[in-house]
């Protein structure tokens, strides 16, 4: 994935937390110096992180959360609950390490799994792996296109990465206050 990471095509990263160790910082600072980082449950040494932010893009609000605050975790009503409290278009989260996005009354809902695959428990049936994932998003106006990169291995151990393309349009009746 790192070969896909071209410093200075990216203008900002948000990380949805658990950025455990000071050698993914430095290369995701190398990325984008926009980084924007909340608390995952593993940010035990970090206590002066937000538990969730939201920045703006063209007219879009965007939330991002780790996940972990979420309960139950992953809940469809929770995340809308969420959303509607921070007042954001779209919500990202994380703590599943599991790609999710879909729409609900307007909102956009986005889960990018987790770059490293990193193990998670009782997210994944047995013998279920995670797939390691990120996602890359363009926004112009009030239109958000997300592009999910997946590092997927075939049945011969090939590993090949495979990119979706998602677009949410916000509702012009639903501006964001």
């Amino acid at each position: 994935f790192k070969k896909l990471l071209t410093p200075g095509k990216i203008g900002q990263i948000l990380c949805l937390g658990n950025l455990t160790d000071k050698e993914t910082y430095d290369f995701l600072r190398q990325i984008a110096p926009d980084l924007q980082i909340v608390k995952g449950n593993f940010d035990v040494d970090a206590p002066n992180l937000a538990l969730s932010k939201v920045v703006n893009h063209g007219s879009l609000r965007i939330g991002f959360t780790h996940g972990h605050t979420i309960i139950p975790a992953g809940d469809s009503d929770s995340l809308l609950i969420a959303a509607r409290h921070m007042d954001v278009d779209v919500l990202l989260w994380g703590g599943t390490h599991k790609f999710e996005a879909y729409e609900l009354e307007g909102k956009f809902f986005v889960n990018p799994g987790s770059a490293t695959g990193a193990f998670s428990s009782g997210w994944f049936p047995d013998g279920e792996e995670p797939i390691p994932s990120f996602c890359l998003m363009d926004v112009q106006g009030d239109v958000l296109v997300l592009y999910v990169y997946q590092l997927k291995t075939d049945a011969n151990g090939v590993e090949n990465v495979g990119v979706e393309k998602v677009s949410f349009r916000r509702n012009s009746n639903q501006a964001a206050s």
